[in-house]
C-alpha cells in the first residue's frame, strides 16, 4: 500500500505549487513531522514548540541564507531506558537547497537531522516538492531514524559496502556523526500534501512518514500504530503560526511558532529634522545657533570650525546609531546656519573625545534634499567617507564650551540563557540594568552598571558535576543566588586613536558580572577595506559571589588577536579569534553571522581549545547563536544595541571576557561597509 501511495505521490509531484511555509514539529519547514523542500524567506528567524504526550520539542529556526535552514531544537522525551519518565536531548538540524522549482521541475532539498546532537534522532533526507495552484506536494527518502519505515534497501549500498553500515551508537553530543551520514541497510519513502482552503491562513495537511517510531523504546514497544499523519496549520497573521494534527495513529500534537523578518521588523520610525531655522539675519551668532540646535538633536559638539569652503562639526556623542543619520541630520542643520562661502560640512563623530569616524557631505546637495530634489544615494555619490585621525589639541576659536564632562545613562534588559542543560532545562535569567558614564574629554570615562534581577531560575545552579576545569562561568548560579541587585561593572577607561584608523583601549576596575582587571586592547580598521586586526590581553581575577568589592583567589592571564572580515556575500561577515581564554585553555573561535539593513545580526560561533571533550563535559567544546538588535527598533533613537545569546549549555571551556567597549564594536561605523549600510539616513525624517 505504501508503494502504490509513493507512486501516486510521484504522479502529482510532477505538478504540484506550495502554500506557505509551514513548520514542522521538529522545527524546520516542511508538514508535519516530514520536510519539505521549501524554506523561510531569507534571514528569518523563528521560535516555536510543539507538544504530544511524552514527547515536546522546543526550537530554534534560523533561514541562514536563501538555500540554507538552520533549527536548534531541545527535546523532553520519555525516558526510553525506564519506559516512564522524561529525559531530554538536544539537536542541530541543517536543510539546503539542492534545485530550485521551476515551472517543470521540483524544488530538491538534501537535509541533516541531528548533525551535532546525541544521535538519538540521527537523520539524513533527500527531499521534492511541486507546486500545482493551491497544492504542495513533497517526496522524499529518508535514512537513519528517518528510514526507520525500512521501505527500501539503501542504494548507495550499491556503490560502496560501507554505507550499509550505520552506527548505533550514541554519545554526548556537539561532535558531527559524519560516519553515520546517508549509512544503513535500508532507507524509507515519505511524502504528503499541504492544501491552502479557502479559509484564510488555514491549511489542511496530510504526510506518510519515514519514522516508524512513536518513541525510542526497545524489543517494538515504540513502533508508532501509523506513519499516516493528517492535520491542520493556521496562520492568522504573517509570522504567527498554530498547528494541530493527529500523528502515530495514537497521540494528539499541538504546535505554535513565531517568526520575524529581520530585513524588515516592525519598528519605531524616525523622528522627523527639526524645524527650519530663522533667516540668517536674525541669527548673527551662527555658530552659537548651530551648536545650540545640535544639542537639541541630539549630537553635542565638541569643536566647530570654518576653514575655507570646509565647516567641521566634531561631535562628543550622536543619539542616532548609524553616521549616515548623524551626517545627514548634523549637515542639514549646518546648511541652514552657515554663511555663504560653505561648501563641504565634515562632520566626525568621537565619542567621549575620541575620533572613530569621519565623512564629508557637499552642502548643496543636503539643501536640494531638504526640499525634495535630492536623494541620499545622490548625496552619497559626491560624500567622502574619511579615514579616523587622532585629533590635534584644539584651537580655543574651535572648542565648544560645556562639551565635557558629559553625563549618559542607559536601562535596558539583561538576558542569561542555558536552554539546553539536560539536569535543569530551559533555564534563564532576565536583569534590569541601569548604567551610567562621565565622559570626561579625550576618550576618558568613568562608567558602572548596577543590575537587578527580576525573576528566572538560574539562580543556585549547582556547577555541573561533568566539567573537570576551572569554574569560570558554570558558577553563574551562585553569582545570581548571593544577590539581587549586583555590581555589574565599575570601571576606568580610556578610548583613543593612536593613528590614521588606528584605535586603543585601556579598562581597568571591575569589568563584568564575574572578573574585575585591567585590559588593553588595538584595533587596525581601515576605513576602506573589508578586514580589520585587532588584539586585546587583560589581568583578571574572579570577583566574589556577591558581586561587590571582594575577589576570590582564581586569577589568570587571557588573551586573543582577532581578525574581523566582511565577507562578500549576502552580507556576510567572519570573524576568528586565537589565543588563552579564562579557563587557561588556548584555541581558537570561528564567528560567521550576518548583517542586515535594518541593523539586526544574526550568527553563531564555535570554540575549540585545548581542553578535552572529556574535561569540558556534556556538550564537547562552546558554541551557540546570536541575535543582536538595536535598540531604535523600539524605543526612541539611540546607538545601544542589545545582544541575546543563546548556548546549549554553560560550561567552562572557551569562555571570553564580556566587556562593555570592544574596539571593533565602538569604531564599526567608520568603516564602508557600515556607511553604505546607513546611506537612508543622510536624509533625515525619510
Amino acid at each position: 500500500m505504501l508503494r502504490r501511495a509513493a507512486v501516486a505521490l510521484g504522479l502529482v509531484l510532477a505538478c504540484a505549487p506550495a502554500s506557505a511555509e509551514i513548520a514542522t514539529s521538529w522545527g524546520g519547514i516542511g508538514l508535519i513531522e516530514t520536510r519539505d523542500a521549501r524554506f523561510r524567506p531569507d534571514g528569518a528567524l523563528a521560535a516555536a514548540v510543539a507538544i504530544r504526550r511524552q514527547r515536546r520539542h522546543y526550537t530554534i529556526n534560523v533561514q541562514a541564507l536563501a538555500w540554507a535552514e538552520a533549527t536548534f531544537r531541545f527535546t523532553e522525551r520519555l525516558n526510553a531506558t525506564t519506559g516512564r519518565g522524561i529525559t531530554t536531548d538536544r539537536a542541530f538540524d541543517l536543510k539546503l537547497r539542492l534545485v530550485e522549482e521551476n515551472d517543470w521541475r521540483p524544488a530538491i532539498a538534501v537535509g541533516l537531522q541531528d548533525l551535532l546532537g546525541t544521535g538519538i534522532y540521527a537523520g539524513e533526507y533527500v527531499v521534492a516538492s511541486k507546486r500545482w495552484y493551491d497544492l504542495d506536494v513533497s517526496l522524499g527518502v529518508g535514512w537513519g531514524r528517518l528510514g526507520t519505515g525500512r521501505d527500501l534497501g539503501n542504494p548507495l549500498c550499491e556503490a560502496a559496502d560501507r554505507f550499509c553500515r550505520r552506527s548505533a551508537s550514541v554519545g554526548q553530543g556537539g561532535v558531527p556523526l559524519a560516519r553515520s551520514w546517508f549509512r544503513g541497510r535500508d532507507v524509507a519513502l515519505f511524502g504528503g500534501i499541504a492544501w491552502q482552503t479557502p479559509i484564510h491562513g488555514l491549511t489542511a495537511l496530510a504526510e506518510v512518514s519515514g519514522d516508524a517510531l512513536r518513541d525510542e523504546r526497545r524489543g517494538g514497544r515504540g513502533r508508532a500504530r501509523s506513519r499516516v499523519n493528517f492535520g491542520l496549520a493556521w496562520q492568522p497573521a504573517r509570522g504567527v503560526e498554530f498547528g494541530a494534527a493527529f500523528v502515530h495513529g495514537s497521540d494528539l500534537l499541538l504546535r505554535a511558532s513565531l517568526w520575524m523578518d529581520p530585513a524588515d521588523p516592525p519598528r519605531v520610525l524616525a523622528p522627523p529634522p527639526l524645524p527650519p531655522a530663522p533667516r540668517p539675519d536674525l541669527a548673527p551668532d551662527w555658530q552659537a545657533a548651530l551648536i545650540a540646535r545640535l544639542r537639541a538633536d541630539g549630537m553635542p559638539p565638541m569643536r566647530l570650525a570654518a576653514t575655507g569652503a570646509e565647516l567641521r562639526i566634531v561631535l562628543a556623542a550622536s543619539r542616532f546609531r548609524t553616521l549616515g543619520t548623524t551626517a545627514g541630520r548634523a549637515a542639514r542643520l549646518a546648511a541652514e546656519h552657515a554663511p555663504a562661502g560653505i561648501d563641504w560640512v565634515v562632520v566626525s563623530l568621537a565619542p567621549q573625545g575620541s575620533e572613530v569616524a569621519r565623512v564629508a557631505v557637499l552642502r548643496g546637495e543636503v539643501e536640494k534634499a531638504a526640499i525634495g530634489l535630492s536623494s541620499p544615494e545622490e548625496i552619497a555619490i559626491t560624500a567622502e567617507l574619511r579615514p579616523a585621525l587622532p585629533l590635534p589639541p584644539p584651537d580655543p576659536a574651535e572648542a565648544v564650551p560645556g562639551a565635557f564632562p558629559r553625563l549618559a545613562w542607559t536601562l535596558e534588559p539583561r538576558v542569561i540563557l542555558s536552554l539546553m542543560d539536560p539536569a535543569r532545562p530551559l533555564q534563564g535569567e532576565v536583569l534590569a540594568v541601569a548604567g551610567g558614564r562621565v565622559a570626561l574629554g579625550s576618550g576618558v570615562t568613568l562608567g558602572g552598571e548596577v543590575g537587578l534581577d527580576l525573576f528566572g531560575n538560574l539562580r543556585g545552579q549547582k556547577v555541573p558535576p561533568d566539567t573537570r576545569l576551572a569554574n569560570v562561568r558554570t558558577a553563574i548560579g551562585q553569582y545570581l543566588e548571593a544577590t539581587r541587585t549586583p555590581l555589574i561593572s565599575l570601571t576606568a577607561e580610556r578610548i583613543w586613536t593612536a593613528g590614521r584608523d588606528l584605535f586603543a583601549r585601556v579598562t581597568v576596575g571591575y569589568l563584568e558580572m564575574m572578573y574585575g582587571g585591567v585590559q588593553g586592547e588595538v584595533l587596525w580598521r581601515p576605513f576602506d577595506r573589508s578586514v580589520a586586526v585587532g588584539a586585546d590581553l587583560a589581568w583578571v581575577k574572579q570577583r566574589a559571589f556577591d558581586q561587590g568589592f571582594g575577589f576570590r583567589n582564581y586569577e589568570t592571564w587571557t588573551g586573543h588577536v582577532s581578525v574581523y572580515w566582511d565577507l562578500p556575500y549576502r552580507d556576510l561577515y567572519a570573524v576568528l579569534r586565537a589565543g588563552r581564554y579564562l579557563a587557561r585553555d588556548w584555541g581558537a573561535t570561528l564567528e560567521l553571522g550576518r548583517r542586515f539593513d535594518s541593523g539586526i545580526e544574526i550568527g553563531g560561533f564555535a570554540t575549540l581549545t585545548t581542553a578535552r571533550f572529556s574535561d569540558f563535559g556534556e556538550g564537547s567544546f562552546d558554541k551557540g547563536i546570536y541575535v543582536r538588535f538595536p535598540f531604535d527598533l523600539f524605543a526612541a533613537p539611540t546607538p545601544s544595541r542589545g545582544t541575546l545569546t543563546i548556548r546549549p549549555l554553560i560550561r567552562d571551556g572557551g569562555q571570553r571576557l564580556s566587556v562593555d567597549h570592544p574596539l571593533y564594536e565602538v569604531t564599526r561605523e567608520g568603516r564602508r561597509e557600515a556607511w553604505l549600510r546607513g546611506l537612508s539616513g543622510l536624509v533625515p525624517g525619510r
